[in-house]
């Protein structure tokens, strides 16, 4: 009885952790998609407003995943500040590009943590 107390309280807390992860995800995903849309609207600043908060969401996701959403999550960081440094630039269609590549990394990463 006494080691099953602490292998439920090892269980909850990497199950919380895991949801902690996929609030971030949804986050990052909402602000990323923004960001595409703005990008296709050909607004860089908005853009890169949007993709911004997605990155904060992102590394917060990051910090917590583990395995392959946390590979997925790496690269939409990576992706999403190409996206801030081409929109910064005024560049909304290379931005847009990065933004999407963004969001394929997200979906991916929320797919892999379900």
């Amino acid at each position: 009885m006494k080691k099953l107390a602490p292998l439920f309280a090892g269980l909850l807390l990497c199950l919380s952790t895991t949801v902690f992860a996929e609030e971030h995800l949804d986050q990052a995903l909402e602000h990323a998609n923004a960001a595409v849309a703005e990008g296709q609207a050909g607004k860089a600043s908005s853009l890169v407003t949007h993709a911004k908060a997605a990155l904060d969401h992102s590394l917060a996701a990051s910090l917590v995943a583990k395995s392959v959403p946390k590979g997925h999550i790496d690269e939409a960081s990576k992706s999403l500040q190409e996206a801030i440094d081409h929109g910064n630039l005024n560049h909304a269609a290379p931005a847009t590009k990065s933004a999407e590549a963004g969001v394929a990394h997200l979906k991916a990463a929320k797919a892999a943590t379900k």
